[in-house]
């Protein structure tokens, strides 16, 4: 379980994000919202350690994630950037062995078992049949999938993923956050991710956090946070809403 208290960053004196309390609940998909440079990214860079906090704490399972090794930590959290390394020449096996570099080190050995977790890994987000394709010759939607399977190799209970579905289509949107949530719940997995799209992450998020200069103005269920006064405060303009006509989950579109 990761636990904001009174975390905040700042960049030569101008504040990126403002001192923020927030708990989110583990083997759930919690998704952070907000316009372009609301704090999103820089929210989760504190949880994955990739910034320090400039005050207050970020806590992992009661503990400072300062405390932990990286080794440690890397045990818990698997971390996808939002623009992640280049892959050329590395085929989709190769690239989901990496996940199993927390378990073995830079000189160790796989054996069966790792090997197992791999292909299981790739078999889990349906890339088998590209398991021996170079990543660089996927599609967008593949090479997202790719990594997720890193991802799962990595065997952690948490997942960090900065804006997944940023390169992608609509329809490959889709397709990978129902991925991600079919994990979720068949796997426990507890998922923070950052999305700009409101109604995907309505759709596959048991918590909403909307952020706007820096700061948390709103957090809850979808149902709480998609209405009209909710919206306005976090994109700033006037957006509609309609049920869905199966589901009744409101849908916004501007009007």
């Amino acid at each position: 379980m990761f636990r904001l208290v009174d975390a905040s960053f700042s960049i030569e004196n101008k504040t990126i994000l403002s001192a923020t309390n927030l708990t989110f609940e583990p083997g759930k998909v919690t998704t952070l919202l907000g316009h372009n440079g609301c704090g999103k990214s820089t929210l989760i860079k504190l949880l994955s350690r990739q910034n320090t906090p400039t005050n207050g704490h970020v806590l992992y399972n009661h503990q400072p994630v300062a405390a932990l090794s990286n080794i440690e930590f890397a045990h818990q959290v698997a971390y996808l950037p939002q623009h992640p390394p280049l892959t050329d020449g590395v085929t989709v096996r190769e690239l989901v062995c990496f996940g199993r570099y927390p378990w073995k080190g830079a000189f160790g050995r796989y054996d069966k078992q790792d090997y197992a977790i791999v292909d299981d890994a790739i078999a889990k987000v349906g890339l088998s049949a590209f398991a021996e394709r170079f990543v660089a010759t996927l599609s967008g939607g593949e090479r997202q999938r790719a990594w997720v399977a890193m991802l799962l190799a990595q065997q952690s209970k948490t997942l960090l993923l900065d804006e997944p579905t940023s390169a992608l289509d609509v329809a490959h949107q889709h397709e990978l956050l129902s991925l991600i949530r079919e994990l979720n719940l068949s796997l426990n997995l507890t998922v923070i991710m950052v999305l700009h799209d409101v109604n995907m992450a309505a759709k596959f998020s048991d918590y909403l956090v909307a952020l706007h200069s820096g700061r948390v103005i709103a957090n809850g269920s979808p149902a709480q946070l998609m209405n009209r006064d909710t919206l306005m405060q976090i994109y700033g303009m006037e957006l509609a809403l309609f049920p869905h006509p199966h589901t009744g989950q409101p849908i916004s579109y501007i009007p």
